[in-house]
């Protein structure tokens, strides 16, 4: 039940895996196990927010809360454009490779989608930047010493 609570946690926009790894670890999870579940959880919403944005949107339109969260999170991508545009996929990789809040893989999927991104091309991006940032996190949750 332990794994589901970590995916799930790491499936969650704000949490993602910066906060399912630490959880994992706390759960008894072996680092490598905590890892895999969280980079699992973080990435599942991924295929399905890049396939779905453009309906989400619509229906977001309807109700003014939904509406303020979209606006809200829209200014916040905007003014990450820029790293997207210069740098490509690259560029999408190193954004959510950065484990900070509003830099996981929900703003990632929201800025592919705003800058007309290939869905492939973003998911694999994504995954990458996924990736990275569950080692980032995983080091200093575990301790350097634990890993080797």
């Amino acid at each position: 039940m332990e794994s589901l609570y970590v995916i799930l946690i790491s499936a969650l926009p704000i949490f993602e895996l910066r906060a399912g790894i630490p959880v994992a670890i706390y759960y008894g999870f072996k680092p490598w196990e905590a890892y895999t579940l969280a980079i699992f959880g973080n990435f599942l919403p991924v295929p399905f927010l890049l396939l779905l944005l453009n309906k989400l949107l619509e229906i977001a339109k309807r109700f003014r809360t939904l509406w303020a969260i979209y606006e809200f999170i829209h200014l916040r991508v905007e003014k990450r454009r820029e790293i997207v545009e210069k740098y490509g996929y690259l560029g999408l990789t190193l954004f959510v490779a950065i484990p900070l809040p509003v830099t996981g893989a929900w703003t990632a999927s929201l800025l592919a989608f705003l800058l007309g991104l290939n869905n492939l091309k973003a998911s694999i991006a994504i995954l990458l930047g996924i990736l990275i940032a569950g080692i980032i996190v995983l080091i200093p949750t575990v301790g350097i010493a634990e890993l080797l």
